[in-house]
């Protein structure tokens, strides 16, 4: 009896040591300011793929030129995905469909992308779309910068 207790204490509190770890991660990447929910979806094969697999997610932080991006549900504490402001092209944009709304948080908006020839869509809030927009256009003079 005192045993499955100890067992049932000891597992209670790595829960809870686990959960704590997340939100202090989550506070740390977002220390710095400037940070979005971004859920992504890496190397897209179809244009049209509304399967909802493949999603992922994730804070977005902008760091200079970059944006760092980070997955929730990790204890990583360097960023999954590194995107540069010069290498990304926005190919289009669109609200989720079929299987998507399920997988996606209810506001999102999905924008197409390629970074380094790889297709990549990037699913945010219609606020943190319009600042990401925002920040690729403000580039520096003489970046090339495709905004659709």
């Amino acid at each position: 009896m005192v045993l499955a207790l100890t067992v049932c204490a000891i597992v209670v509190a790595l829960v809870v040591v686990g959960l704590f770890v997340f939100g202090l991660r989550r506070r740390l990447i977002q220390r710095s300011g400037g940070t979005f929910d971004c859920s992504l979806r890496w190397d897209v094969l179809e244009k049209s793929d509304t399967s909802g697999k493949g999603w992922s997610y994730g804070v977005a932080r902008y760091n200079g030129d970059r944006i760092e991006w980070y997955r929730v549900f990790s204890y990583a504490p360097r960023p999954r995905r590194i995107l540069e402001r010069a290498s990304i092209e926005v190919a289009g944009r669109r609200l989720p469909d079929g299987e998507e709304e399920l997988a996606l948080l209810s506001d999102s908006v999905i924008l197409a992308c390629l970074h380094r020839g790889t297709r990549l869509e990037l699913a945010m809030s219609e606020d943190a779309l319009t600042g990401f927009l925002a920040w690729l256009e403000a580039a520096p003079p003489g970046q090339r910068v495709n905004v659709a």
